[in-house]
């Protein structure tokens, strides 16, 4: 049995006992989370639409944390222009314990 949950602006497949790593959620660690937002779930047959308006998924999170640094270099050439930045994209960990629906 899997379902197709949408946060932070992405679409994931999960199972029951996968981790999955998203958006950050402002939840701390070890605490519960409930994912309103499905699309889809598959047990027996494929339920889409108005047949999953009440489905949750519920999730405990694991960790949160940042991803490994991204460098972003800019640069334009003949006109002396160069600028290096960096980013580390803040994520939330979570363990999906349960899909209702």
């Amino acid at each position: 049995m899997y379902a197709i949950i949408a946060t932070g602006g992405k679409q994931y497949k999960v199972s029951e006992g996968d981790i999955i790593t998203i958006e950050k959620l402002g939840v701390e660690a070890g605490e519960k989370v409930t994912f309103d937002d499905v699309l889809a779930i598959s047990g027996d047959s494929l339920k889409v639409g108005a047949d999953v308006a009440g489905a949750t998924v519920e999730a405990s999170v694991v960790k949160n944390g940042r991803s490994r640094k991204v460098i972003v270099y800019k640069y334009k050439r003949k006109t002396g222009y160069h600028k290096k930045n960096g980013h580390r994209q803040a994520f939330t960990q979570v363990k999906i314990d349960k899909i209702n629906g």
